[in-house]
């Protein structure tokens, strides 16, 4: 059944040009996918699309773009580029609507960027609300394939994708979030508004399957030595992208993430057998301090940790956990215990003090 979408147009628009050749182009594609592709002519329409003109071409273009990429096997760059343009307008729920659940998994398990790129973008759109957050909570196989590819893509642009779509998802659901939001050095950390629902949450980290994969993709260990396993580069991108996200999640449910049912998982593939979470994976067990620059990354993971924990709600249970943390990591790590109690003279001048006295509170103690 043919779907129907009501968007507000604006009646003055100015025709866009180009369109039935790309129609036309589009067709030809679909019964020979191995045609070669006219950027320019891709290029021409996707540049005179505005807000206002994209309603009228989603059906005319949209659903010809979603049977191209179904079965073709050259660079999508253009076509996908085309279709996150055209989906800009749209709502998770409406792209959901005439996409399926299995063509974004497709996408997501793509070994081209720009097919990943359009895939997080459309993940991207339920985190515009609590209730399409639980939507997508509730799409298992496909939050997996998109934990997946956030921590094993090789491309950059990709990773910081993921980081961005998941950090906002469990920004929108977070139903333990400070309500008057956080800002360190006038950056917002955490927004102001209303909590959400907790479906990301519990599928993340109270989900084995979705949990493990995490566990799995960021740990060392004769696992990546296997098919599918990563090589020591994607293996030190992975961890690099989960320290930079744990700071800011753990602004939004500091609990969450330093408490696990999963011990045994932990045991697998961290070799420890506390209850703690992510914190502690990440911070104690995760990083091979011999390699350079993963040490500088724990590092920078402390020094933003302890910044944002800083100016979270109090909580005795907090302190004493980073206190644990700390020492633990800074145990015969001067160049990282040296740096964490240097870090008030990196710091802008007007929380610089108060960012001493914390630091002095921590790991001091």
């Amino acid at each position: 059944m043919e779907q129907r979408i009501a968007v507000k147009m604006d009646t003055d628009t100015i025709p866009v040009t180009g369109v039935d050749d790309l129609e036309k182009h589009l067709d030809q594609l679909i019964n020979d996918p191995t045609i070669a592709l006219n950027d320019k002519l891709f290029d021409h329409v996707e540049l005179q699309l505005t807000e206002a003109n994209i309603p009228p071409l989603i059906p005319r273009l949209l659903p010809r773009i979603t049977d191209i990429l179904k079965q073709f096997q050259q660079d999508p760059a253009v076509l996908c580029s085309l279709a996150i343009k055209l989906l800009g307008p749209l709502s998770f729920t409406q792209v959901m609507s005439l996409a399926s659940e299995e063509s974004i998994l497709q996408a997501l398990r793509s070994p081209a960027p720009s097919a990943n790129l359009l895939a997080m973008s459309i993940v991207h759109k339920a985190a515009k609300s609590p209730g399409d957050a639980a939507i997508f909570a509730a799409m298992k196989d496909t939050v997996i394939a998109f934990l997946t590819k956030w921590l094993n893509a090789p491309q950059v642009e990709v990773g910081e994708k993921g980081s961005k779509v998941l950090g906002d998802l469990l920004d929108v659901d977070s139903d333990a979030r400070p309500p008057e939001g956080l800002a360190v050095s006038g950056v917002e950390i955490v927004l102001r508004r209303v909590p959400g629902q907790g479906f990301m949450w519990r599928r993340v980290f109270h989900d084995a399957d979705v949990y493990g994969v995490i566990l799995s993709l960021c740990s060392n260990g004769p696992h990546h030595g296997a098919p599918g396993g990563l090589t020591p580069l994607q293996l030190s991108l992975a961890q690099g992208r989960l320290l930079r996200i744990l700071p800011r999640l753990a602004a939004l449910n500091f609990t969450s993430l330093t408490k696990s049912e999963f011990t045994a998982l932990h045991q697998r593939f961290a070799g420890s057998m506390t209850d703690g979470g992510l914190l502690h994976f990440a911070a104690l067990h995760m990083v091979d301090k011999t390699d350079v620059l993963m040490h500088m990354n724990l590092i920078d993971f402390f020094e933003a940790l302890l910044s944002i924990q800083r100016i979270t709600p109090f909580s005795q249970y907090k302190v004493d956990t980073l206190r644990v943390l700390f020492k633990e990591a800074s145990y015969q790590d001067d160049t990282l215990k040296n740096s964490v109690l240097s870090l008030h003279e990196r710091t802008v001048p007007d929380e610089a003090d108060e960012v001493r006295q914390f630091i002095r509170e921590i790991c001091t103690a």
